[in-house]
C-alpha cells in the first residue's frame, strides 16, 4: 500500500473508532470533542486526488 493510502486509511479508521467510542456508555465526550477536530484536520487528501497524481 502506498504511504499516502496507508495514512488516509489509518486516519479514517481512527475517526470511525472515535465515533464508535463516542456512542458508548461512559465515553469521555470532552476527549472526543478535543480529539475529533484535530484528527479530522490531519486527514490527508484521498489518494489519487492530488494534481501530481493526475
Amino acid at each position: 500500500m502506498c504511504p499516502d493510502c496507508e495514512d488516509f486509511a489509518r486516519t479514517v479508521l481512527l475517526l470511525g473508532q472515535l465515533a464508535l467510542y463516542a456512542d458508548t456508555a461512559g465515553a469521555d465526550l470532552d476527549f472526543v470533542d478535543a480529539v475529533s477536530p484535530c484528527l479530522a484536520a490531519s486527514l490527508p487528501e484521498p489518494p489519487g486526488t492530488s494534481p501530481q497524481e493526475s
